[in-house]
């Protein structure tokens, strides 16, 4: 078993929003990204994406709705669901893939 620092990781990736994978548990994948304060465009998947913020904080849009989560704080952006990523958005965040 390997220890991660999610800060350090997501600090010396060389461009925000562009995640990468760390791991894998069964057919998951678990990875990590720098979020800088920038907006990105709505996204829907066909699998179920756990946004867990390590810290900082995630803005999101989803179905009109503004929703933060904070560090500590996991959003389960259900599969078939639009959502986007709202200016302010920032620090580290792991995207397990379900």
């Amino acid at each position: 078993m390997s220890l991660l620092d999610l800060d350090s990781i997501s600090r010396a990736l060389p461009h925000p929003w562009k995640s990468a994978v760390i791991g894998r548990v069964g057919d998951s994948n678990i990875k990590v990204l720098r979020m800088d304060e920038m907006p990105s465009a709505a996204e829907v998947h066909d699998y179920t994406e756990g946004l867990l913020v390590i810290s900082g904080q995630l803005l999101l849009g989803v179905q009109g709705e503004v929703i933060t989560v904070g560090a500590g704080q996991m959003y389960l952006a259900e599969a078939g669901i639009p959502h986007e990523v709202l200016s302010g958005s920032h620090g580290t965040l792991v995207i397990v893939d379900v």
